[in-house]
């Protein structure tokens, strides 16, 4: 019996070493996968030891999976991910709209991660190293835009186990929603507020979410999936009457402007349904406008409009 014992701890310790050192061997053979984005197709290092990422969503997802980038923009980092703001290994290399090239290449990175904002970029990024390029926003099916971008990486990283148990719980806490929405008439509003300035968002376009996965119904169909959103008038609200406003106050962190409640909920607003019932509610615009399709954000945008169900 203990030779049988024997010979299977043997057998396990050397089918365990022999995993381990695959791993090991597969960061360092040049074996690399094939990643489809919209901006094209791109052969992908396996494990990846040198990563730039420039969007902050992307950020979110390398944090859940424990890998660390070489650079990053430093400037208008959310609060959640502060922490890599200040870790001084990690190299600044511009901003989420405008990147030093010079930089990036310094850091010979065998990965770049862009965002939306860098698109026009890629070309140029794409001379320096392969760039991955994982959207999620501007559509109407923002969960199978979501479970790519969480594979993409997955396969990428290595990480399938991890990212299956991320996208498990955030869809039984979307079916939660869903279960709410479902019963309920109100119609909702969603805003972009700007130094007095209001533009409209609806379905399919970078904050339709609400819509289109939460099952909020839409006080105002046919809004469009214009990236900058519709400018409207407090007029048009008042006019549309919803019964619930989303506000997501873009110059609080481009601007770093105190909100002015007053001058978003003024007369006309505040004869709405929405501000009758209390029920104009400030989204957290470090979420919703400067991430929005990480791991992280996605969850804080579930607990932002649960508590306004």
């Amino acid at each position: 019996m203990r030779i049988k014992l024997t010979i299977l701890a043997l057998s396990i310790a050397a089918l365990v070493a022999s995993c381990t050192g695959g791993q090991q061997q597969k960061q360092h053979t040049g074996e690399t996968v094939s990643i489809t984005h919209t901006l094209g197709t791109v052969e992908v290092p396996v494990n990846p030891q040198r990563v730039v990422v420039l969007d902050f969503s992307a950020l979110e997802n390398l944090d859940y999976i424990g890998v660390k980038p070489v650079g990053m923009p430093k400037q208008g980092v959310p609060s959640h991910l502060s922490k890599y703001k200040n870790d001084a290994s990690i190299a600044d290399v511009g901003t989420v709209v405008e990147v030093n090239l010079e930089k990036i290449n310094e850091l010979q990175p065998d990965l770049i991660i862009i965002g939306g904002r860098l698109a026009e970029s890629y070309d140029d990024l794409s001379a320096i190293a392969p760039v991955m390029y994982p959207m999620v926003l501007n559509t109407t099916n923002f969960m199978g835009a979501f479970e790519k971008v969480l594979n993409d990486l997955a396969l990428v990283f290595d990480k399938q186990a991890e990212m299956d148990d991320a996208l498990a719980k955030i869809q039984t806490r979307v079916e939660d929603i869903q279960a709410k929405t479902a019963n309920s008439d109100d119609r909702a509003l969603i805003l972009l507020h700007n130094r007095g300035r209001f533009s409209a968002y609806g379905s399919g376009s970078r904050f339709g979410i609400i819509h289109d996965l939460f099952g909020v119904k839409e006080a105002e169909p046919g809004m469009g999936a214009h990236l900058h959103g519709n400018p409207v008038s407090s007029e048009f609200i008042q006019k549309v009457d919803p019964d619930i406003i989303y506000i997501v106050d873009r110059s609080q962190v481009v601007g770093n402007d105190v909100i002015d409640k007053d001058e978003i909920e003024n007369k006309l607003v505040k004869q709405t349904n929405a501000a009758i019932n209390h029920r104009i509610f400030y989204l957290n615009p470090e979420v919703w406008y400067l991430a929005g399709g990480g791991v992280m954000s996605v969850n804080m945008m579930i607990d932002e409009i649960e508590q306004s169900l």
